[in-house]
């Protein structure tokens, strides 16, 4: 199996599957293709039917888009309880996944990931609205799924692949959740995605790529 993915500081889609993937524990090699480079659009497309990484190969199956490569190693690793087995859990999981593989396209656009940076934004009113939407999201979740672990449904999904590179744009960032109506439970699951050992080998790797 092999996953294509772009430069690690910047390509927050590349980095959802590949956390999923680290947490089914199955053998996997990458491919890395550097962004904003000369050339990047054809050797993405080497590999891509979109022109996007990241890109999931596994046999002669091709599979692109973050979500639906998390999707089908669910479905692969079933073992690996990449969705919740409650029922309800695992739809809120999906619906908050699905909100942000669409959505918060402000913050998106004036918060981009950049892993080693550390600055302090004064954000305009759109995205200021999309970190309270994610306050609110996190806040609501965490509450109703606290006691099951420290993750947003619980344990670990592929929820929280989605939202760990929305945890590192609030730190680049300098974004104070508690500025955006969190009591303390926001900024503590923040906290708990960026000390993942997955996502602390992908910041290990980001920061040595210069």
């Amino acid at each position: 199996m092999e996953l294509i993915i772009g430069t690690r500081k910047w390509s927050s889609w590349s980095m959802r599957p590949w956390l999923a993937l680290k947490r089914t524990g199955a053998e996997f090699s990458e491919t890395l293709i550097a962004l904003r480079e000369f050339g990047v659009t054809e050797a993405i497309a080497k590999h891509s039917p979109s022109g996007r990484v990241p890109v999931l190969r596994d046999g002669e199956l091709v599979v692109w888009d973050s979500l639906a490569i998390c999707e089908y190693l669910a479905d692969k690793y079933p073992a690996a309880q990449l969705w919740p087995k409650d029922l309800e859990a695992r739809a809120l999981a999906r619906a908050a996944s699905a909100e942000m593989h669409t959505g918060f396209p402000s913050l998106r656009g004036e918060c981009p990931m950049d892993i080693g940076l550390r600055t302090v934004a004064d954000l305009v009113e759109a995205t200021r609205e999309d970190v309270a939407r994610i306050v609110r999201l996190w806040s609501e979740l965490r509450g109703r799924y606290g006691a099951a672990g420290p993750f947003l449904v619980g344990g670990w999904s592929i929820a929280d692949a989605f939202f760990t590179p929305v945890a590192t744009r609030f730190r680049s960032y300098g974004v104070h959740l508690s500025d955006y109506g969190d009591t303390g439970v926001a900024g503590a699951y923040c906290e708990t995605l960026l000390q993942t050992p997955e996502f602390l080998e992908w910041e290990k790797a980001a920061l040595a790529e210069g």
